[in-house]
């Protein structure tokens, strides 16, 4: 049922409420609808647009069955021994099935490249508005509610703390709104702590929040420190290409030859973390002098929006060198998110299922970056397996409409009195002072990740008392303040107990690599964390 009356919250009833607007939520979507699912999806931004798929060209990690051993190890190598074979074959074939639904209409091959660090095969890519577009099509055209600019701010569970449906505020009328469910799905990105990322504002870690207010687990916080090169003052952090750059310092000594995409700004070699140094020391400069002159027409056709800021500076990448900076990418190309609890993506919370960048890759990945191929291959698959077992679910659910109450808490109900209504602001600018750093979390040690823990459990407790929105707008702004908040807890609380280095896990004072922590590291709560190792293998 909807009501109508001008202001009052918009209240509707569905089968699936999808909380999203990427690829994996776009993909949920559509698989919900398409096994019966009466579907809604609720998104921050304008679904198919918002978020940093649609700003970068989208290749996937499109293997064909022959290949598929060698790239599993390989990827394994990469991830420091945390992958676990069989999640890896299933995204891989579960990409191969689906990608062309949209790729045979609308993809085209990448150039077969030959550099350094970029895989040689020509796999197919679309780019990331078109991909956006097109999935948003399906789904409208399927049946699927979309509702744009209405960010959700909680999930709504009964009385036996299962989840059935979330509420949020339809920012651009001012007015409420509240779903109720059979099932939810979790696609809202993962949590780049407002860095200037491409594409990423909208990236605060909402779902990780909202999901562990219900119980929902984490695990593989501790990578999510992915910093990505940009040229120095832009967004750009497209990085594939700086595989054939040369990296200097301000007086032309080379730093660095190469970057892995699996680490970041560490640099291709993670023990040596040679360009996340050099940024410590002064300005870092790069020229990809490495790309054979063949190669370079064809990386233009491929991404022209990495050439088109330094064009308009009339630099010739390719034969002069730039300054480049960092920037903290987080969960966003990093790997942790919420813990899946089975091959469905269900959190185990009752009713809730998570995919993309919401929930861990570190079945796929391990400790390092899927960067844009396996991370792309997991929105689809994850977005369809989540998609399949939320509809399958909720028709199992009664249809009547269930007694529930609101989740949320920290920004939403403070326990003393409401702060200043712009109080977010100084929550977002503490939590970069922290996050955001290569000192602090490209390089880490124990004492300045204490130093770091300390100050933002003191912050999370403050703000529990007093973080609260004085309007729609606020509202929103101070959850997303809560996410990043509980975000960089979590985090820190994860890299902490990783006594070793490990894929983009640097820690300066324990470089080695140590066997007896090949497991994951589980965290349960919000304001007390617990943390337990999980044996590679176990699922549930």
């Amino acid at each position: 049922m909807e009501r109508t009356t001008p202001r009052s919250p918009l209240e509707l009833r569905t089968d699936v409420l999808v909380v999203g607007g990427g690829p994996a939520a776009l993909w949920a979507a559509l698989t919900a609808r398409e096994h019966g699912a009466r579907t809604v999806l609720v998104d921050k931004g304008f679904a198919g647009a918002s978020g940093v798929a649609a700003a970068a060209t989208a290749g996937h990690w499109w293997v064909p069955p022959e290949g598929r051993e060698a790239a599993m190890a390989e990827r394994d190598r990469v991830g420091g021994g945390l992958s676990d074979p069989t999640w890896m074959a299933r995204v891989l074939e579960e990409t191969w099935r689906r990608f062309p639904e949209v790729a045979d209409d609308l993809a085209h091959p990448s150039p077969p490249l030959q550099l350094p660090n970029l895989p040689r095969a020509s796999r197919p890519v679309i780019e990331g508005p078109v991909y956006g577009r097109a999935l948003r099509r399906r789904a409208a055209r399927i049946g699927v509610r979309i509702l744009d600019h209405s960010p959700a701010l909680e999930l709504l569970v009964d009385d036996d703390g299962a989840v059935r449906g979330a509420a949020g505020v339809r920012r651009q009328q001012e007015r409420d709104w509240r779903i109720t469910a059979g099932a939810v799905v979790l696609a809202t990105g993962g949590c780049s702590y407002r860095s200037g990322s491409l594409g990423s504002d909208v990236d605060t870690g909402d779902g990780y929040l909202m999901g562990a207010e219900v119980g929902a687990r984490l695990s593989g916080m501790e990578f999510s420190n992915y910093y990505g090169i940009v040229p120095k003052g832009s967004s750009l952090d497209k990085n594939g290409f700086y595989g054939a750059s040369t990296f200097t310092d301000a007086d032309g000594e080379v730093v660095a030859l190469g970057w892995s995409g699996a680490v970041g700004a560490v640099g291709p070699h993670p023990w040596e973390a040679s360009l996340a140094r050099a940024a410590l020391r002064g300005p870092v400069f790069s020229i990809l002098d490495r790309a054979p002159e063949a190669s370079r027409p064809a990386m233009r056709a491929a991404m022209p929006n990495f050439f088109m800021a330094l064009d308009r500076l009339g630099i010739d990448p390719f034969r002069r060198r730039f300054e480049i900076g960092f920037v903290q990418e987080g969960t966003v190309r990093g790997t942790g998110g919420l813990r899946p609890a089975d091959e469905s993506c269900w959190t185990g919370v009752p009713g809730l299922w998570a995919a993309g960048d919401t929930l861990s890759r570190e079945r796929i990945v391990g400790a390092a970056s899927g960067a844009g191929a396996a991370n792309a291959a997991f929105t689809i698959a994850s977005g369809t397996w989540s998609g399949r077992a939320a509809a399958e679910h909720a028709a199992r659910e009664p249809d009547a409409e269930p007694a529930v109450h609101g989740a949320g808490r920290v920004g939403l109900r403070p326990t003393g009195r409401p702060g200043p209504a712009d109080e977010w602001r100084d929550v977002t600018r503490e939590v970069q002072a922290h996050a955001l750093p290569l000192e602090i979390n490209a390089l880490r040690t124990g004492p300045g990740m204490r130093r770091a823990q300390v100050a933002l459990d003191g912050l999370w407790g403050a703000v529990g008392r007093t973080l609260r929105g004085a309007d729609a707008r606020g509202a929103v702004r101070a959850r997303e303040a809560a996410a990043m908040l509980a975000t960089a807890r979590w985090a820190f609380t994860g890299a902490l107990a990783r006594a070793e280095s490990r894929g983009m896990h640097v820690r300066d004072d324990m470089p080695a690599t140590n066997d007896a922590l090949a497991v994951r590291i589980v965290l349960d709560g919000v304001d007390e964390v617990a943390v337990s190792d999980e044996p590679l293998g176990v699922t549930a």
